[in-house]
């Protein structure tokens, strides 16, 4: 059974920094795109960033650039999403998920959620002083 299971987020106060993490089991990374999604309240899911598997681009949402930072380490089966500089708008809960790899073969097509056949439960971020 494929499953990801999000972990590490949390309160923080603006400026700080978070990293998720995304383990997954019952199937191996290598061979699917990650990516993150957020979901804050009344607002609708948004592709935060991904990374492929065929040539390893990245992705950002404009809102992130320079802030965030996607990475995996394939050893773990696991990927990570390094948050610097959290602002109040941040807050959201953050998902990631998973898309086999023909399906997203570059960033181009991070953000389309129906790609993604896999998800987790999410995680809660607020970024509040």
């Amino acid at each position: 059974q494929l499953q990801l299971v999000e972990s590490g987020g949390g309160l923080v106060q603006p400026g700080g920094s978070l990293r998720l993490s995304c383990a997954a089991s019952g199937f191996t990374l290598d061979y699917y795109a990650i990516g993150w999604f957020r979901q804050a309240p009344g607002k609708e899911r948004e592709g935060v960033s991904c990374m492929t598997y065929t040539d390893g681009s990245t992705y950002y949402a404009d809102s992130v650039k320079g802030r965030f930072t996607i990475s995996r380490d394939n050893a773990k089966n696991t990927v990570y999403l390094q948050m610097n500089s959290l602002k109040p708008e941040d807050t959201a809960v953050y998902y990631c998920a998973a898309a086999p790899r023909i399906f997203i073969p570059d960033s181009s097509r991070c953000t389309i959620r129906t790609l993604y056949t896999s998800w987790g439960q999410g995680t809660q971020v607020t970024v509040s002083s």
